[in-house]
């Protein structure tokens, strides 16, 4: 009988060597399928590689820092309004029954009341201890505001107080959180084509993010508000934008959104951000805004009224047109028809740059107003009066 052992060896020889080709066979093609987790190293020259490429991601992941530094800061204003159901109860034709006084006190105190809640614009926390600014126009109407943080917490807020002159309102929420506080920068410093975001809650959107550029700075005669000298971008705004900040790439506000231009889309205003807070520390602290006041009608002084009033300065002055009576102007002497050409020794380029002087001056302050009357130039001393808001 033929021996089995050496055909039982082969065959598991046979075996072990199938098994050591598919374990060689499986791993090759895992190590070469296999990825690492390591970021794929650009290859010199190639788009990834190139410096404009990383500008435009770092650009890209300043806009997503920015987002998410500053949306916590922004809130979104809203009005409320109870809604008043027919009552249920049955009311008999004729005179109330005796315990018709009962009922409604019953309906008025333990009825559980419905709201409806809209939003209206947007607004921006100033600190941590519940103060926020918004524009005038969004809450001049509003009989209750409720203001809704970027968390989804929501507190009723109170008026402290508003400029109709800014279009700027203050108002106050009551919380013993400690709210975010951003970080405002210098509008000053703005330059066209300076890149810009703007968060707010347009259409009830709330934390939406446009971007865009600077188109001009200090721009007036908008007919916006009184005292103008507005940012103009083209990030997109839109109605419900009104209130929430416009930020620099470095994260900080510069503006508040505060108009849509109705001569086409792109065109869009902010207020200066050293304006607003101005204005908001007053009506946190006074309630109001006190101004300097001359109590004149001015207009802009075209070459053809130089010429008819004999100044022979150019691009200089403004003409009074008319003076109100028991004002600081009619007390210090000045006429219809004068021409201030410098106040309190800063020269009178136009209208708007005359009312932001005026304005700016300290209530009380005798201030010397050069004008020019009858072919020559004369001295006043003004004692400026107050224009609240």
């Amino acid at each position: 009988m033929p021996d089995s052992k050496p055909t039982h060896r082969f065959r598991n020889l046979a075996w072990g060597c199938l098994i050591l080709a598919f374990v060689f066979i499986n791993t090759s093609f895992f190590l070469d399928s296999y990825t690492p987790s390591h970021p794929k190293k650009a290859i010199p020259g190639s788009l990834e590689d190139s410096q404009d490429y990383k500008n435009l991601l770092d650009l890209q992941n300043a806009f997503i820092r920015n987002a998410k530094k500053i949306k916590p800061s922004v809130v979104s204003v809203n009005k409320v309004k109870e809604l008043v159901e027919k009552s249920s109860w049955y009311q008999p034709h004729g005179s109330a029954p005796w315990y018709a006084p009962i009922r409604s006190w019953f309906a008025q105190n333990l009825k559980s009341r419905k709201y409806s809640v809209e939003s209206v614009g947007s607004g921006i926390i100033l600190d941590s201890n519940g103060y926020i600014l918004t524009n005038f126009h969004v809450i001049e109407k509003l009989d209750r505001i409720l203001i809704k943080l970027s968390d989804g917490k929501e507190y009723f807020a109170k008026v402290i107080g508003y400029d109709t002159y800014t279009d700027l309102a203050a108002l106050k929420i009551s919380t013993l959180r400690r709210l975010p506080k951003p970080e405002f920068g210098q509008s000053k410093t703005l330059s066209a084509g300076e890149w810009v975001m703007a968060i707010g809650n347009p259409y009830g959107l709330e934390g939406t993010v446009t971007v865009g550029v600077i188109s001009g700075t200090g721009r007036t005669g908008l007919g916006i508000s009184h005292f103008e000298s507005f940012i103009q971008t083209d990030a997109s705004i839109n109605p419900g934008n009104s209130g929430g900040p416009l930020i620099n790439l470095d994260g900080q506000i510069v503006g508040i959104n505060t108009a849509v231009a109705a001569i086409g889309a792109g065109v869009s205003f902010a207020i200066p951000v050293e304006m607003a807070l101005k204005v908001a520390n007053q009506l946190i602290q006074n309630g109001s805004v006190e101004r300097g006041w001359l109590g004149v009608g001015i207009q802009d002084l075209t070459p053809e009224l130089a010429d008819t009033f004999r100044l022979k300065i150019s691009d200089v002055g403004v003409l009074v047109n008319s003076i109100a009576n028991k004002t600081p102007a009619q007390s210090g002497g000045m006429l219809r028809g004068d021409i201030i050409i410098q106040f309190d020794g800063k020269t009178i380029s136009s209208l708007k740059y005359l009312q932001k002087l005026v304005a700016d001056t300290a209530i009380g302050k005798i201030v010397a107003v050069k004008i020019f009357r009858d072919g020559q130039e004369k001295t006043l001393r003004i004692k400026i009066g107050k224009m609240s808001s």
